[in-house]
């Protein structure tokens, strides 16, 4: 089972803490995170804003989407990017995820710190400087690897940046390489299948690359569940299946090994699409015996939220939100608007501005009271967050806001993809309302 250092992991509760990290009680300043969490902290000595983790949920949503993949027969390779948080990222390896997507070199070499020996670059790898490093990370029997490609151009720079490096020449074995399909309008990909096909013969051709499979990202091409968006991801998902029948062939007649072919896709907001298209690669594997390998890469789901993936996953239902934001009334100008002291800078906004959920006079009571409201319930059903500043957030109701200058108001957050990056310690509760904090996530970003 692929695993991190237990050292590296244990290494960050030496950490010391410092007066600037956001959040935490004056009194952490000095202490290591290890010695911090030893006087059993309450959430009542934080300040405000501040984004909190339930364990509790974290776990929960571990296990519910390991076995929803392992269920269907697929591989679950978590986009790792989401949170960068190694004791994350062992959460999910421990559940049975079988490795780590991540999304530029600069993280790949951050989890491979952390001993990360199977890793997925769902994006391309060209900087010379970084393809030096991979090659000498490669040295490494046990490190599994793989990135993408979308275009010969890609391969070229591959290729060129290997030669100028000198790494090509020592490069212990080939890099294995995904061809990444997309569709006109979209993100990076080929666009057409006949396009990529040239992209994988390329690579075929390569004498420092490997074809290892193909891989997409369906999310893109729909943000809702309208007819119109299932439509187009299934229509792209049956594309991308019949890439890969056509690139497992070329790999199969370009190599004499038994590497099994990589199907990789899957982000959070269509995997019931995804495992309805990918189900006759897996069939086909079971009962002929055929190597193949369908990997899904949700990153999302192990947080999952009150917004943007509530309303599209379809694991709702069996996920639950593990992550909240807690901010302060510092103004109250009119009846009807009320200043929080969080912003852009501390929680996520792109996906969906904030749902406030419930209020409290303190921290953790705003977050024991919120435990379990759902957005458009508890007292604050006919208030929303507006807008957001830097530094503020605007809470609005067309009467008057049931809330007073300091009291803390509990938010429900959307897309954790853009949360974790604005934290370097995210407090953690055990769940169930409790306020006394049991971790500090350390991200990486």
């Amino acid at each position: 089972m692929p695993r991190l250092d237990p050292s590296a992991l244990a290494a960050l509760g030496d950490e010391r803490l410092g007066a600037a990290e956001k959040g935490l009680p004056a009194r952490a300043a000095g202490s290591t995170v290890r010695d911090f969490l030893a006087t059993t902290p309450s959430l009542d000595e934080f300040w405000t804003p501040l984004l909190v983790l339930d364990r509790a949920a974290l776990r929960h949503n571990a296990r519910v989407i390991q076995h929803w993949a392992g269920s269907r027969g697929l591989e679950l390779m978590p986009h790792g990017k989401t949170t960068m948080a190694p004791e994350l990222w062992q959460l999910q390896l421990e559940a049975g995820a079988t490795g780590l997507t991540l999304a530029t070199p600069g993280q790949v070499r951050a989890a491979r710190a952390f001993g990360a020996d199977s890793v997925q670059l769902a994006n391309a790898f060209v900087a010379p400087a970084a393809l030096a490093w991979l090659a000498a990370e490669l040295e490494d029997p046990g490190f599994a690897f793989c990135c993408w490609a979308d275009s010969v151009a890609t391969v070229d720079a591959m290729e060129r940046g290997l030669a100028e490096t000198g790494a090509a020449a020592s490069l212990p074995r080939p890099i294995d390489v995904l061809v990444e399909l997309g569709a006109p309008g979209g993100r990076t990909g080929a666009r057409t299948v006949g396009e990529a096909v040239e992209v994988a013969r390329r690579v075929t051709a390569s004498p420092v690359l490997r074809l290892a499979g193909v891989a997409g990202y369906e999310g893109s091409l729909g943000h809702d569940r309208s007819p119109e968006s299932l439509g187009a991801v299934h229509d792209y998902l049956d594309a991308l299946r019949a890439l890969f029948d056509v690139a497992r062939d070329l790999a199969a007649d370009a190599r004499d090994d038994v590497t099994a072919p990589v199907l990789s896709v899957g982000g959070s907001a269509y995997l019931d699409l995804v495992a309805e298209t990918v189900a006759p690669v897996v069939a086909a594997a079971r009962d002929s015996g055929e190597a193949a390998r369908v990997v899904v890469r949700s990153g999302a789901s192990l947080v999952h939220d009150e917004g943007f993936y509530r309303g599209i996953s379809p694991l709702e239902g069996e996920l639950t939100a593990a992550m909240r934001g807690l901010a302060r009334v510092v103004s109250h100008p009119e009846p009807g608007l009320a200043l929080l002291d969080a912003g852009k800078r501390d929680l996520p906004y792109d996906e969906g501005l904030p749902v406030p959920l419930d209020v409290a006079a303190g921290v953790g009571a705003a977050l024991a009271q919120a435990a379990g409201v759902v957005p458009g319930a508890g007292r604050l059903a006919d208030a929303s967050v507006s807008a957001m500043n830097d530094q503020h957030a605007f809470l609005r109701a067309h009467g008057a806001l049931p809330v007073a200058v300091g009291d803390v108001v509990a938010l429900g957050l959307s897309h954790p993809c853009t949360a974790f990056d604005k934290w370097r310690f995210v407090p953690m509760v055990e769940g169930g309302g409790s306020d006394t904090v049991v971790g500090l996530v350390r991200t990486l970003f």
